[in-house]
């Protein structure tokens, strides 16, 4: 039974995207409600894709994001989600891959709102 009990790829990864000067600083906790805050992550679902075309999703959903955080107010970072998926560790290897590759893409401390 080769193959079995191998490692499973995260389903989704909880990210910070903007400013890189502001990615790692830690803010108070602001004062808006769970459903104003979650109204306010961005996400990108990959289900289904082969990885180049995941790979050009992500890319061209970074440009769009990072001009969302660049509008928005200070610290210019908007939290956000990659969705890729149970099943094979594929797009979830080349997700973790791409997080490290892009320096205005951090992951999210885990005691953010993403996680709550």
């Amino acid at each position: 039974m080769a193959g079995l009990g191998g490692k499973a790829g995260r389903s989704s990864f909880s990210v910070n995207i903007g400013k890189i000067d502001n990615l790692y600083k830690s803010s108070k906790k602001d004062k808006l409600n769970n459903a104003t805050r979650a109204s306010r992550v961005a996400k990108i679902d990959l289900h289904g894709c082969t990885q180049a075309e995941a790979l050009e999703r992500l890319n061209e959903w970074e440009g769009t994001t990072m001009d969302t955080a660049m509008k928005g107010e200070y610290p210019f970072v908007v939290p956000a989600v990659i969705v890729c998926g149970g099943g094979a560790q594929i797009l979830s290897e080349l997700v973790e891959n791409w997080i490290r590759e892009k320096k205005n893409v951090a992951n999210a401390p885990k005691c953010s709102l993403l996680s709550q």
